[in-house]
């Protein structure tokens, strides 16, 4: 009778347990019904009390015992353990579902930045093929064919997570030989690439720089250049761009102007958190762009 009496009691405690877990807690408390949850919980307490009535110790007689007081510390004990882990688990499973969320949430963003790059960067190429196709241009045929490899690197390959440097650093240079074709002799372009091995990045990254360089580096400015270089080194990134710019038309810009640079900028944040670091200055003349990327 007593081995019997303790297993009893036992299941008792762990079915007081999981009821309180899964259902007392999800149904009354997380739902804001206190009363009847503090109500069900003394309810429960009584129906144990009850029970060392129900299976005493042998030749103990029914009615009051110390015993009782004994019950109430492994029933508050058992309730509070069972509270305990219900806040824990629930704290963890919300905190999963908000990483999702802000998962999901960046995915979405990064999708709509890359959706404003292409649009963005096609606006003023074709905006070069007008000025050609204006000028007659000898060179409007292979510039086309050149803005169609751009196209396809756009449509097939810039939805990937990340492409190798090598083929980023060859529709970089794609570009820049087209801004090379419309300027002519007009502009300094100094290039220096180096394209890596297999090392991966996100696409479409550097181009913003790139294109800001041309887009604020030419016109009315006097004797314009443009460097750009790119190295690696112990997995490290080092970009640079360098333009002259004119700060007296600094003002005078297009409408479109702000897309590019705000957009890579997040787009870096975003990517590349702890693992960038960008800088942008105005010195004697010239508009410097210096990133490092870390890639591992």
């Amino acid at each position: 009778m007593f081995s019997v009496r303790f297993l009893i009691f036992d299941a008792c405690w762990i079915l007081f347990f999981y009821f309180n877990l899964l259902v007392l807690i999800p149904r009354f408390l997380n739902r804001k019904k206190i009363g009847i949850y503090i109500t069900l919980i003394i309810l429960l307490l009584a129906v144990f009390i009850t029970g060392i009535n129900i299976f005493p110790k042998a030749g103990e007689k029914p009615g009051f015992h110390r015993e009782y007081f004994f019950t109430i510390f492994p029933y508050l004990f058992i309730w509070a353990m069972s509270t305990v882990y219900w806040f824990i688990t629930d704290k963890i499973r919300t905190e999963q579902l908000l990483k999702e969320r802000e998962n999901e949430n960046l995915k979405t963003e990064l999708s709509f930045l890359r959706s404003q790059v292409s649009p963005h960067f096609l606006f003023n190429v074709l905006n070069n093929m007008v000025a050609m196709a204006r000028l007659k241009s000898d060179m409007l045929e292979p510039s086309l064919i050149r803005l169609s490899g751009l196209m396809r690197y756009m449509l097939y390959e810039s939805d990937e997570a990340s492409v190798t440097l090598l083929r980023e650093t060859e529709y970089v240079n794609s570009y820049i030989e087209l801004q090379k074709i419309r300027y002519a002799k007009s502009l300094i372009i100094r290039v220096d690439m180096d394209p890596g091995d297999n090392q991966l990045i996100e696409p479409m990254l550097l181009i913003p720089f790139i294109e800001n360089a041309f887009k604020h580096g030419t016109g009315i400015i006097e004797n314009p250049e443009i460097d750009i270089s790119l190295k690696i080194s112990d997995g490290l990134i080092d970009f640079r761009v360098k333009n002259k710019f004119d700060p007296k038309n600094e003002e005078v810009k297009d409408k479109t102007s702000g897309i590019g640079l705000p957009n890579v900028i997040r787009r870096l944040n975003l990517l590349y958190d702890q693992k960038h670091i960008l800088s942008i200055n105005k010195e004697n003349g010239w508009f410097i762009v210096s990133l490092q990327i870390k890639l591992h």
